[in-house]
């Protein structure tokens, strides 16, 4: 990798800005609209609204800490902080790579999914996957140029897609008639309960959740103690002034069974009554644009984050006889685990497993921030607390939706929690056991 890919200082606050609407925009409007509605319903723009709130008071909890105690470590800092170096910090720092790995699997399927509306294809099975697998290489080839032209790409595609998002969202509310955004067409066999709702919800706060890539490019960031918790706020108003944009956009275009029956492309279907084909081609660029960035900035900050939970000896290392450093191999074993999900895994189900995986590990740092950290940052117990009692009510609302209509997700995620467990415990059992020896063993052979 070249000399500036982790220096200090090397992302400006309009670069961190840029990297976490890339992520938020790239996977939350495009990727999760459709399947925010096929829960929700016609309020699905509600649930929009109301995720950016608690993803606010989540977003408290990073701020303090990162404010305080910049790091490229981010998440995994903010846990080891509160923490120490146990299983706790470890199992909960891989639920959020593993959450933001997942992510990037679900972006490069929208990309896909969007560029072949293009086509006239009618069997996509292969050619989504195949698709996918692309983007994710070519977010490899980019990331290896370091983060001065990921900084640079961030800001140009940020401006292009918000521009272009917030054209779509006139023209079609424009179209459709601007008296119609005031409500979201209702279909004939939509049903909506205030669990499945608040399940919706859940997803939705996936959409938001990529304000945590500024928090693990921390140590990278301009004067970190004050542009780390700028630039998540900036990032979270502008997202959600675009999501609610565009999601009564849609509403407005499409009754509610059209957008779940084109939920992999629902912002393309919608441009379809106003704009025709054009419409069409227009949203899929802009969506091209999107998900590709999208997938830039997530790869970009996963890779940082493994990084550093390798030097802190939280996980394992092995160099596999690749050629380069760490930072390299990591970057490598990123788009690898992100192309076998994209490959194997439908959209719902990508989501469904990243929104348990988040929120679960969010509960985590909420908890050892209020228990641990909340004097020492001066964070106030009572954000703390509502932060963790929103996110328990909207996981165990999504539980219970996806026990009832799709149990095996439930199964896959458990088995995950579970083999992450067990590997960290054994991992820092014989990290413990070995004892510093090994830990200045490792630590040289990454020198």
């Amino acid at each position: 990798m070249n000399k500036d890919s982790y220096k200090a200082g090397s992302l400006s606050l309009s670069g961190a800005v840029a990297m976490g609407t890339g992520v938020m925009i790239g996977a939350g409007i495009f990727a999760l609209t459709g399947q925010i509605a096929e829960l929700a319903g016609p309020s699905f723009p509600i649930a929009f609204l109301v995720a950016a709130f608690i993803s606010g008071f989540s977003a408290y909890s990073y701020v303090k800490v990162s404010n305080k105690y910049p790091s490229s470590g981010g998440i995994a800092m903010i846990l080891k902080k509160a923490y120490g170096p146990s299983v706790i910090t470890g199992a909960a720092s891989l639920l959020m790579v593993f959450s933001m790995i997942i992510n990037e699997s679900l972006v490069a399927r929208t990309f896909a999914s969007y560029s072949l509306q293009l086509f006239d294809v009618k069997n996509t099975a292969l050619l989504v996957p195949a698709l996918a697998l692309g983007l994710i290489f070519l977010a490899f080839l980019v990331n290896i140029a370091g983060n001065k032209f990921i900084g640079g790409i961030s800001k140009l595609t940020a401006i292009l897609k918000i521009g272009g998002i917030l054209v779509f969202a006139f023209i079609i509310l424009w179209g459709s008639g601007l008296s119609s955004a005031s409500g979201v067409q209702a279909g004939g066999d939509t049903t909506v309960t205030p669990m499945s709702f608040i399940a919706g919800m859940a997803l939705a706060i996936l959409a938001f959740k990529g304000f945590t890539t500024i928090t693990n490019s921390g140590g990278e960031i301009t004067n970190p103690k004050k542009n780390v918790g700028r630039a998540i706020i900036i990032s979270l108003a502008i997202c959600l002034i675009v999501y609610l944009a565009v999601a009564l956009a849609v509403g407005s275009a499409l009754d509610i069974d059209a957008i779940i029956a084109a939920k992999d492309f629902s912002l393309a279907e919608a441009a379809r009554p106003t704009l025709g084909q054009t419409g069409v081609i227009f949203t899929v660029i802009i969506a091209i644009i999107a998900t590709s960035s999208g997938l830039l900035a997530s790869v970009f900050a996963v890779s940082r984050m493994l990084t550093m939970l390798t030097k802190m000896k939280l996980i394992p290392h092995r160099h596999f006889g690749l050629p380069g450093g760490l930072q390299t191999h990591l970057l490598i074993y990123t788009v690898v685990m992100a192309g076998l999900l994209a490959a194997f895994f439908d959209l719902t189900r990508i989501a469904s497993l990243g929104a348990i995986f988040y929120l679960l590990m969010d509960i985590v740092i909420h908890w050892g921030v209020f228990k641990y950290l909340r004097d020492d940052v001066g964070a106030r117990p009572t954000i703390l607390i509502l932060a963790i009692i929103f996110d328990a009510i909207a996981l165990t609302a999504f539980i219970i939706m996806k026990a009832m209509n799709d149990p095996l997700i439930l199964g896959i995620a458990a088995v995950g929690l579970v083999g992450i467990y067990v590997l960290e415990s054994y991992y820092l059992k014989k990290m413990r056991e070995v004892g510093i020896g090994l830990e200045t063993t490792h630590m040289d052979s990454h020198s």
